[in-house]
């Protein structure tokens, strides 16, 4: 009773870490959604915050205009510390949209509710509407 008993116990624990695992290969429906450089650039005209999460190195190398820089492993504590409201809107971007999809995660987890991951630099700048 006791081996079967053990058995049913290791089944249902494998079953749950195989379901946990793959999980992880699934994106966030923020990163999988989002990276559409029109619908960024609505809200940044709309007055989203623009947020650069690469390293103030590639910033300094050059960036969108009124872009404020956060290396993406800082963002939510920095949000934090500049008490950064809940419900602000912001506007992530990176080099390729892989840094700004981890931050874009990051901040929805700490329950900011109006992130875009405006994916790749190059891409969104490319993209940016003229002006006349």
């Amino acid at each position: 009773m006791f081996n079967k008993l053990l058995c049913r116990s290791k089944t249902l624990l494998g079953v749950a870490l195989l379901s946990l695992s793959s999980l992880a290969l699934v994106p966030s429906a923020a990163s999988a959604a989002d990276q559409e450089p029109q619908v960024a650039w609505q809200k940044i005209a709309a007055g989203a915050m623009v947020l650069d999460v690469r390293t103030p190195e590639e910033f300094a190398e050059g960036h969108l205009a009124n872009a404020v820089n956060i290396p993406f492993e800082q963002v939510a504590a920095e949000f934090a510390k500049r008490g950064i409201a809940k419900d602000a809107p912001v506007v992530l971007y990176c080099r390729s949209g892989r840094r700004s999809s981890i931050a874009t995660e990051a901040l929805v987890a700490a329950g900011y509710t109006q992130t875009y991951n405006g994916g790749g630099y190059q891409t969104l700048a490319d993209a940016q509407p003229k002006t006349e």
